[in-house]
């Protein structure tokens, strides 16, 4: 019996030990999922937290719900991996072997790599949502900040939903018109970007609707300490900025143990084939969800799309035949802009977000780098889709692959 092991059983790892559970013969495969914590988070909820539309009840569940039946789940540290002897040791001394491994390990955040974050002032004038943890700490800090300068600073890229901190932001400027005390609030976002996103068009969009709100933008803010009792950040290149809160959105990393097994980049992450997940030195080793080192956002959407066309590939290929490059690096990300409405963008690794209409051509419901309702009704409405479908590796009729219907060149793109 061949065995398959997957280390990690977040987003990525129980989303493809579902859908490889409809594809893989059972007699012939034994699967195990091994993972350390009992509690999978609805990490885009995260978001939500703070601002009180989204209760823990929404974002937290155990993850034996979502393990398939027949698979052996494994709740154990992880210790090191040891690909040369195709086995992983857990903290328990327990060895398990594998024929084939399934890393999805994930990314987290590590505010004590930057000096000066982590300190007393932590859960005081500094916050992340992060983290449910952080998230639910912010709650109750809104609950009582009486305004001032709330900075909103990405430590380095890459970083989990790269346009969460946007949304953070444009939901802060809705949460104090709302308390009706916007005018006693600046909003300030320092990034390492050159603007408020990656991609020209998209950050031309966002950057507008920032300073719409009134939003402002230090870019290329490169940040090197935090001076906790001056409440200031500190740039390399000297520059400061001021806050009376910071929320933080710490440097983003991969597991521990891909860095002990050897695995890994400087941040822990894999380097992997960005078409077909398989490891750059081991052929039977794949990486799948945020723990890649991929050239695509570290978010959902990613993983669904990648195990769409991660579990047939990787049938034929342990049946003998060649992989087949399929994944384009497709991502979509619902962005809540505020006061009901959101931003939807598209892209892969080739092309940059387009204006249009999706999923139909020309009917939507969803409108492309526009701000509508439907947008955000679309990004509540994924919390269902992710506990309920995405989850439990059940398909969507939507293509894995980026389509450009719908979609049409902008002047900016042209």
């Amino acid at each position: 019996m061949k065995k398959l092991l997957i280390l990690g059983a977040g987003t990525a790892g129980t989303m493809v030990a579902n859908r490889l559970c409809q594809l893989l013969d059972r007699d012939e495969w034994k699967m195990t999922v091994v993972d350390q914590h009992p509690t999978h988070y609805y990490q885009p909820g995260f978001l939500f937290l703070p601002f009180g539309v989204y209760t823990k009840y929404d974002v937290v569940k155990p993850k034996r719900d979502f393990i398939p039946y027949g698979v052996e789940l494994i709740m154990a540290p992880i210790e090191i991996i040891e690909p040369e002897q195709n086995r992983v040791r857990l903290g328990d001394g327990r060895y398990l072997d594998y024929d084939f491994l399934v890393i999805a390990t994930g990314a987290d955040i590590h505010p004590e790599q930057t000096p000066g974050l982590a300190e007393h002032e932590w859960g005081k004038s500094i916050h992340t949502f992060y983290s449910y943890e952080g998230a639910q700490a912010l709650f109750k800090h809104l609950r009582t900040w009486k305004g001032g300068r709330m900075v909103v600073n990405v430590v380095d890229n890459p970083i989990k939903c790269p346009v969460a901190p946007l949304e953070f932001l444009m939901l802060a400027d809705w949460f104090f018109h709302e308390k009706g005390m916007r005018d006693q609030v600046e909003l300030i976002y320092a990034t390492p970007l050159p603007g408020a996103f990656t991609k020209p068009i998209a950050s031309k969009l966002l950057g507008g609707i920032l300073e719409q709100k009134n939003i402002k933008v230090v870019p290329e803010f490169m940040v090197e300490h935090v001076d906790p009792d001056a409440k200031k950040i500190v740039s390399f290149d000297e520059q400061e900025v001021a806050y009376d809160l910071l929320v933080s959105v710490p440097l983003n990393m991969g597991s521990e143990v891909v860095g002990k097994s050897g695995l890994g980049d400087e941040l822990n992450y894999i380097a992997v084939d960005k078409h077909t997940f398989l490891s750059d030195n081991y052929d039977n080793i794949f990486v799948l969800g945020d723990a890649a080192a991929i050239p695509t956002s570290k978010a959902g959407s990613v993983a669904h799309f990648a195990v769409d066309t991660f579990g047939e590939n990787f049938v034929r290929y342990t049946e003998g035949q060649e992989l087949q490059p399929l994944f384009d690096g497709h991502a979509n990300c619902f962005i809540e802009s505020g006061f009901g409405k959101g931003v939807l963008i598209d892209f892969n690794y080739d092309q940059e977000p387009l204006p249009g209409r999706y999923p139909l051509p020309g009917v939507g419901p969803f409108s492309l780098l526009e701000e509508s309702e439907p947008n955000h009704w679309g990004k509540l409405m994924f919390r269902w889709m992710y506990w309920n479908i995405l989850l439990k590796g059940h398909e969507l009729p939507l293509p894995a692959h980026m389509s450009m219907n719908g979609k049409w060149l902008s002047k900016q793109a042209a």
